[in-house]
């Protein structure tokens, strides 16, 4: 058992004397307004989507034209009475014309002119309700990678000092001073806590791999978080009224805008639908020179059909349901959204009140103390027991701590994720 811990101390320790190197190379140094503005520029779902935009634009273009007219010519192939094929002298030459335009009623361009216009604008819906998902997603890793690598700190302290007290002890084993025993001891918690250390960077590293791929940084290189957080106790949360977060969402949510869009797209497809049951008229014009019962003759006319049997019956029906579906999921989002923020809601007041119980000098304390601790124990005024002990209470204060300030400051990204807005910003 102690060789395989001390392989697996010596390769961890060739791996951390190598990391360092590589992060200085390749590390990124950025604040969130700068991830944002490189989220904004870079990030490849957001630049899909506005091409899905243009796409949706060129239905209005579509929508707006107008059917082309539709132009015959004939000419005879063979002539009976000469019996010459093609024959074109000025008496025996065959020509006929025609001319046609169809000429929709009902106003049904218009309508699909519209049912294009509000199809644009649910795809620019669709554009920010991703931009506010991906933003959220972005300024929450941020802040994660930054407090996960608060917590690598309290980890990094903790191994280097017990790699001291664990060089001094090997020292003294031989001499009798110490017992073997109390360094395996020592030993023990060390490797606990560099196994620990190493998921830990697994963890950020998973985080990282997000945070760039929004960004578009270097795959293979390391995020460094530049973030200033004011940690003293304050009540955001309580300050604010629920229902004005509420109200809020209401007028921000892009959801809840494509929602209440795409119900009045499927009203006006309803409205063309109708239209379509009433018949287009084509207008036509022709002239034949001898392949009528006098020659040279010249016609007008105009054709339309009638709707005995279809009157576009299904469609219409189908149309109509789309309609009721759509005012369900309006109310359904509407629904939805009110749950999320009071989740959310919630859920920072907790943090906040929980979080605001706490000391503002028990971290410094806790860093005074551990170093103190140590000494302590190196002169033999506290037992091994006791000062493993107080190992793990600092450690996992020290973790705890961190973990409940990601979680206030990431409920307020949901709040404002949930909200549709920036009310809280760090």
């Amino acid at each position: 058992m102690y060789k395989r811990f001390l392989v697996f101390f010596i390769c961890f320790n060739c791996f951390t004397q190598l990391l360092p190197a590589q992060q200085k190379v390749d590390s990124l140094t950025i604040s969130l307004p700068q991830a944002e503005e490189l989220f904004r520029k870079n990030n490849l779902q957001l630049l899909a989507q506005k091409y899905s935009i243009d796409s949706a634009r060129a239905n209005i273009i579509t929508a707006k034209l107008y059917d082309n007219p539709e132009f015959g010519f004939a000419t005879s192939f063979y002539q009976p009475v000469t019996k010459k094929f093609f024959d074109f002298s000025n008496d025996n030459r065959e020509i006929g014309l025609q001319y046609s335009q169809l000429i929709k009623t009902a106003g049904k361009r218009n309508k699909a002119i519209q049912l294009a216009k509000t199809g644009v604008q649910i795809t620019e819906y669709q554009f920010y309700d991703i931009l506010r998902t991906l933003r959220y997603t972005l300024r929450n890793d941020f802040y994660n990678i930054y407090y996960l690598e608060q917590i690598q700190r309290v980890y990094n302290i903790e191994i280097q000092s017990l790699q001291k007290t664990t060089a001094a002890f090997e020292e003294q084993v031989p001499k009798g001073n110490i017992a073997l025993k109390e360094l395996m001891r020592i030993k023990s918690q060390l490797y606990t806590l560099q196994a620990e250390l190493v998921s830990l960077q697994g963890t950020i590293d998973d985080v990282q791999s997000e945070f760039k791929l929004l960004i578009r940084a270097k795959a293979y290189g390391y995020i460094v978080p530049l973030a200033t957080i004011d940690e003293t106790p304050k009540n955001i949360v309580q300050n604010v009224s629920y229902q004005s977060l509420v109200d809020s969402a209401y007028l921000n949510r892009y959801d809840l805008k494509m929602a209440k869009s795409a119900l009045i797209q499927s009203q006006q497809n309803l409205s063309l639908q109708k239209a379509l049951a009433v018949p287009d008229i084509t207008l036509s014009a022709g002239y034949d020179r001898l392949g009528s019962f006098v020659k040279n003759y010249n016609n007008i006319g105009f054709g339309i059909s009638v709707p005995v049997f279809n009157r576009n019956q299904g469609y219409i029906k189908q149309a109509d349901a789309i309609v009721a579906g759509a005012k369900v999921q309006v109310n359904a989002t509407q629904d939805g959204i009110e749950s999320q923020v009071a989740n959310a809601y919630l859920g920072a007041v907790r943090a906040e009140r929980l979080l605001n119980s706490f000391d503002p000098g028990f971290e410094k304390k806790l860093n005074t103390f551990i170093s103190e601790v140590t000494q302590n124990y190196e002169r033999r005024n506290i037992t091994l027991l006791e000062f493993i002990d107080f190992y793990d209470s600092f450690k996992q204060n020290v973790v705890q701590l961190n973990n409940l300030r990601f979680s206030l400051v990431s409920q307020f990204e949901q709040l404002n994720f949930t909200t549709g807005t920036n009310i809280f910003n760090q």
